[in-house]
């Protein structure tokens, strides 16, 4: 059982250097996000629900910022603002739909401005190394490695349990396998089936793949059969 973060060769050779340097920000329900950038915007995530009380909630009544389960992860975002220097997103359920009805929802948005790589041509190894973002262990659905697994062990959808481990492990490597076991991160909730997801990227001089995210079903994993059980999602 185990996760592998594996980078390939690209075949480039960059000539142009960058620090790297992760924005955020939040655009209240209703009003329009301005992502600007001085060079080339590469969103990592967005979501349009809630997961707080206090976020986007002056003057709004109590029942309409409650639910702070209202997640909604979108790639709207990337596809209209990845690879430009700037880019207006109105925060509206006509946007994104509405994840969560009766509750007053705001946009977040991570994303980094990074420079326009001067490639060459080459047969080298393109030098990229694993940047974790976040890990957890646990189960936030009931679709996730669901599969012939009975209910009783589904149905907790509030096992979170991050966990530094995962960056511990991998951070500046190229590749990095770590077992998705309780034996490894604990049992944050006996008898509920989990799952180990992780976020990362990799990075290379001045360019960055999408982010992307990882789902590893915990026991019974084997290559021939569940090797991309592990959802690739690119924001």
């Amino acid at each position: 059982v185990g996760i592998q973060l594996t980078l390939g060769e690209l075949g480039l050779v960059y000539i142009i250097f960058a620090k790297i340097i992760v924005m955020s920000i939040v655009t209240c329900e209703g009003s329009v996000a301005n992502l600007q950038c001085g060079q080339v915007i590469v969103v990592y995530w967005a979501d349009f629900g809630r997961r707080d009380t206090t976020t986007c909630s002056d003057h709004r009544p109590k029942h309409e910022i409650q639910n702070v389960q209202c997640l909604n992860p979108t790639t709207k975002v990337a596809d209209s603002c990845n690879g430009k220097s700037s880019c207006a997103i109105e925060a509206s359920c006509s946007v994104f739909g509405d994840p969560c009805v009766g509750t007053y929802k705001y946009l977040e948005v991570a994303y980094d401005c990074q420079c326009k790589c001067l490639t060459l041509s080459s047969s080298s190894e393109n030098g990229q190394v694993i940047t974790i973002h976040w890990a957890y262990f646990g189960r936030r659905d009931t679709t996730t490695c669901s599969y012939q697994r009975p209910d009783t062990e589904i149905q907790n959808v509030h096992c979170l349990n991050p966990t530094p481990k995962v960056s511990d492990s991998c951070n500046g490597k190229s590749s990095c396998a770590i077992e998705a076991s309780c034996s490894v991160f604990g049992d944050p909730c006996p008898g509920t089936y989990k799952y180990l997801e992780v976020a990362y990227d990799c990075q290379c001089k001045c360019l960055q793949t999408p982010l992307q995210i990882f789902e590893m079903c915990c026991y019974q994993w084997t290559p021939e059969t569940t090797s991309l059980i592990v959802e690739k999602l690119q924001f």
